[in-house]
């Protein structure tokens, strides 16, 4: 089953308490979750650029160790170079501003729920030690019809462990999924919904986990409502370069708030 297919099938029992039968409204999303995959497809394919390596070596100093957790976003799906990836973006900046390189390592997967975090943890080398951690997650679970609290819950235990290893950790909370334009209404309507519902339980989890919180929707949201043929990338789903730059430069201040919490 599609990614639009399922957001179709959990919305379903959202709207059909206004007095639309919910055979009726499940056959309307269901065409419309149809139309939305034949929008999307795959043109980006599902491997985002490899970013990692020590990005600013010139600097002095040990590395800062930048640890990016999640899916598509957090790895890089929609920047043609590695240098436009969220986490290279996110690097430099750091590198800028603390006068020091920045070592990346990508764990993040496309197309992860927030039950995928325990993985990438997992796969670590057992001695790595992230200075900084940052996750971003949560459109999967909304489109996978992942329960709010399931998906919380999985995100509570990975700052956990994270803080437990001496991470400094930023939660990038799940995006408002109403600015994928090539999903029709009244699903993306819906599906901006659900997101925002779950954002916000991430921004509670994620705050009482120790973790610092970045709102995606609130930051850069309104640029890809207002920009969307420059904010996205060729599959109107995932962010372009520009996209990912004026994200990590939003991030940034946050990423450099929980460092320092963390010296």
């Amino acid at each position: 089953m599609g990614r639009s297919t399922r957001l179709a099938v959990t919305v379903t029992s959202s709207v059909a308490g206004v007095g639309v039968t919910a055979v009726v409204v499940r056959e309307v999303l269901r065409r419309q979750a149809a139309v939305a995959r034949r929008r999307i497809g795959k043109p980006l394919g599902e491997l985002a650029p490899d970013s990692d390596r020590v990005w600013r070596r010139s600097l002095e100093g040990a590395p800062v160790e930048l640890l990016l957790l999640g899916d598509s976003i957090a790895a890089g799906l929609g920047a043609e170079r590695r240098k436009d990836t969220l986490g290279a973006r996110l690097a430099k900046g750091l590198a800028r501003r603390s006068h020091r390189p920045v070592r990346l390592r990508t764990a993040a997967v496309v197309g992860s729920e927030s039950s995928a975090l325990a993985g990438q943890l997992d796969a670590l080398p057992p001695d790595y030690v992230a200075d900084l951690a940052v996750i971003v997650v949560g459109g999967n679970d909304v489109t996978h019809r992942v329960p709010v609290s399931v998906a919380t819950g999985h995100l509570t235990d990975a700052v956990g462990r994270l803080r437990e290893r001496g991470a400094a950790v930023v939660v990038a909370t799940c995006p408002d999924l109403r600015s994928l334009r090539a999903v029709p209404q009244p699903l993306r309507s819906l599906a901006s919904r659900l997101s925002r519902q779950l954002a916000d339980e991430q921004a509670e989890a994620a705050t009482a986990a120790g973790a610092e919180v970045f709102s995606l929707r609130r930051t850069v949201g309104p640029m890809f409502l207002s920009e969307p043929d420059e904010m996205f990338s060729l599959d109107r789903f995932h962010p372009s370069a520009l996209g990912y730059r004026r994200t990590a430069e939003a991030l940034l201040p946050v990423a450099l708030q929980a460092l320092a919490h963390r010296a």
